[in-house]
């Protein structure tokens, strides 16, 4: 009864006024499912390719449509399987990341909508409350997502010792609000970059000053742990013909960079680093990790890009401890998967994540019950990033 009887493919906007690939896919008893691809600035050199909107869904209908019908629903790696075969290719150049992510999510919650079951509970979580992945809410942005602003490309806050998912949600909301108050009371003007973090025109050294006081301010309040994170993006910093980190007038060697970045974990005591050092370099991320690893999350992103083949090249040389996954950067769902329980049986933890490019679309909340994550990366404001929050609170209120 979940066969795929139709797939229809659409372009909407996502949360910088760009085009993106929206999917409906219907079974034969009337289960539906509808995805959306989000969309990266920041992106990894090895992430799964992503066409032009109109381009991908006018292969993806040539190419994957005609596969898909028939398939069943229920069985999610028999669609993901039916996405590669369609693409031939290893990255999906040929329909696009776009519009298989967006396939891949849409049949997924077709197929929980057949069993009547939440998505989580149909990508196999049992959710009961005791766990729940902690939110990262990007506070203070910079780098590729707002110009102008500080080099490192995100602050995050952490809410570690929250109770609860709505306390940690309202947390980071607090600590956003909490930024704007300390930028006001310096005399720092702030718009808002992509993902509706701060992007106020000051160096890093004084946005570390000012997340750090607006975590404690809340931290005061509401009577819970609260740590902050990073997301260095040092792919984008790192100039390959200086063979150096570049940060304005600035550069740091790759031994500089290590130096800086584990004086930072010291001196604020993070809970979270992503991507601090470049993508190819699995030698410095070892260092790094054996360095502080048994202190915080040393992530990686463009490192891993979700990949299995990349993660296990980090694991044989102790790369990093904690893996972003981010399914559009691989294509499906059974991909993200895959990497998520590689990950796991090897000690490193998961953060799912969502894109500085967005959209309404919940399925990451879910993914990450299902997974039992440690982690999720989704913003603090902005409808599509609340989309997300809000879905992680029903999902706990639900389950109880």
């Amino acid at each position: 009864m979940t066969r795929i009887t139709s797939v229809s493919l659409r372009r909407v906007l996502d949360s910088r006024g760009n085009a993106t690939v929206e999917a409906d896919v219907l079974t034969e008893s009337g289960g539906f499912g509808r995805g959306a691809a989000p969309s990266g600035a920041s992106t990894g050199e090895y992430e799964a390719i992503e066409l032009p909107a109109s381009e991908s869904i006018a292969k993806a209908r040539e190419h994957a449509v005609p596969r898909l019908e028939g398939v069943y629903a229920g069985d999610q790696r028999a669609v993901d399987n039916a996405l590669r075969a369609a693409d031939g290719t290893d990255d999906f150049s040929a329909i696009g990341a776009n519009s298989a992510v967006a396939v891949s999510m849409a049949a997924a919650k077709a197929a929980a909508d057949v069993l009547g079951a939440p998505l989580y509970q149909h990508l196999g979580g049992a959710f009961r409350g005791e766990n729940f992945p902690v939110p990262l809410g990007n506070v203070v942005g910079g780098g590729e997502h707002a110009k102008e602003a500080t080099h490192i490309q995100e602050f995050l806050a952490a809410p570690v010792g929250a109770p609860s998912v709505s306390e940690a949600v309202f947390a980071n909301a607090a600590v956003h609000a909490a930024v704007a108050d300390v930028l006001d009371e310096r005399g720092v003007p702030a718009a808002k970059g992509d993902e509706g973090a701060w992007a106020p025109p000051i160096s890093d050294a004084e946005a570390f000053e000012v997340v750090d006081e607006a975590v404690d301010r809340v931290e005061d309040d509401v009577g819970f742990e609260i740590r902050f994170g990073l997301d260095m993006a040092a792919a984008e910093l790192y100039d390959d013909d200086r063979e150096a980190y570049v940060y304005g007038d600035e550069t740091k060697s790759a031994d500089e960079q290590i130096e800086y970045v584990a004086g930072l974990v010291d001196e604020y005591d993070l809970a979270y680093v992503e991507d601090p050092l470049d993508e190819n370099d699995y030698e410095a991320f070892a260092t790094l990790t054996d360095r502080v690893g048994d202190r915080t999350l040393i992530c990686g992103d463009d490192l891993f890009v979700t990949n299995v083949e990349r993660l296990e090249d980090g694991i044989d040389a102790g790369a990093a401890n904690s893996i972003l996954i981010k399914p559009n950067q691989i294509g499906t769902l059974s991909d993200a998967f895959d990497a998520v329980e590689l990950a796991a049986r090897n000690g490193y933890e998961t953060v799912i994540s969502h894109r500085s490019g967005e959209t309404e679309d919940t399925t990451i909340a879910h993914l990450a019950v299902a997974t039992d994550a440690g982690y999720i990366k989704t913003g603090t404001v902005g409808g599509e990033r609340t989309a997300k929050l809000n879905e992680l609170v029903r999902i706990a209120d639900d389950a109880v």
